[in-house]
């Protein structure tokens, strides 16, 4: 498999994570001290991984309703070998998002070390 192939796993995984809301599939693919980052009427709001995980956790999954699957990777910027920025833009439930996950690929694979999102719209 090409680190390309891997990477593109590694992102159908966070895509499948959030749509059934398994934090399984997010617990392989986000590294434990990540964190995740937005903006929110001008105040920077950070959440560790274990609190957004408990937020996915919680919540209604798109899948339980039947959503119609909205996702897609928008660019892949790699800064080496072994570090890369990917940006996608989903639909969960009413939000689409935007998201920056910065990947690493270390020992456990490609996994997420960061995510600065921001909600592009509601529908």
């Amino acid at each position: 498999m090409t680190r390309t192939d891997a990477l593109t796993e590694a992102v159908q995984v966070y895509f499948d994570g959030l749509y059934h809301c398994d934090v399984l599939l997010l617990d392989a693919v986000f590294h434990p001290a990540s964190s995740l980052f937005d903006v929110d009427e001008g105040t920077v709001v950070v959440d560790p991984y274990p609190v957004w995980r408990e937020v996915v956790a919680n919540r209604q999954s798109p899948a339980s309703i039947g959503q119609e699957r909205s996702e897609e990777i928008v660019m892949t910027d790699w800064l080496s070998d072994k570090a890369v920025v990917v940006r996608l833009r989903l639909q969960v439930l009413d939000s689409i998002f935007v998201d920056h996950l910065s990947f690493v690929d270390g020992p456990d694979g490609w996994q997420i070390v960061s995510k600065v999102w921001h909600l592009e719209a509601t529908v």
